[in-house]
């Protein structure tokens, strides 16, 4: 699993390469802490190359949510795969972001 940070004029957007599951979790984790610190900034999860994501990603997600929620910030989602769109959907996770 991989992640790639860059910002894109005022949003700071994440792209995820791989699969974000249990044992990548923690690495994923550290690697997003550089989110926590987006007032001002919109986020933007790519999900174009993410080939999975288990509970343990899903948490991630929404510990990232929560942060930015708190500083005004919004979260956009992008590149969800039908897979990926359906696990958002079983788990509720759908209606709690934003799509891009």
């Amino acid at each position: 699993m991989e992640t790639l940070f860059r910002e894109e004029g005022k949003d700071y957007v994440m792209e995820f390469i791989g699969r974000l599951d249990t044992a990548a979790a923690s690495k994923i984790e550290k690697d997003m802490e550089v989110l926590n610190d987006c007032m001002g900034h919109d986020v933007v999860l790519a999900c174009d190359k993410l080939e999975y994501i288990s509970s343990s990603g899903l948490r991630i997600f929404l510990g990232i949510l929560k942060i930015a929620r708190a500083k005004g910030s919004h979260v956009y989602i992008s590149g969800l795969s039908d897979e990926l769109r359906r696990v958002f959907t079983i788990t509720g996770f759908v209606s709690l972001f934003e799509y891009r």
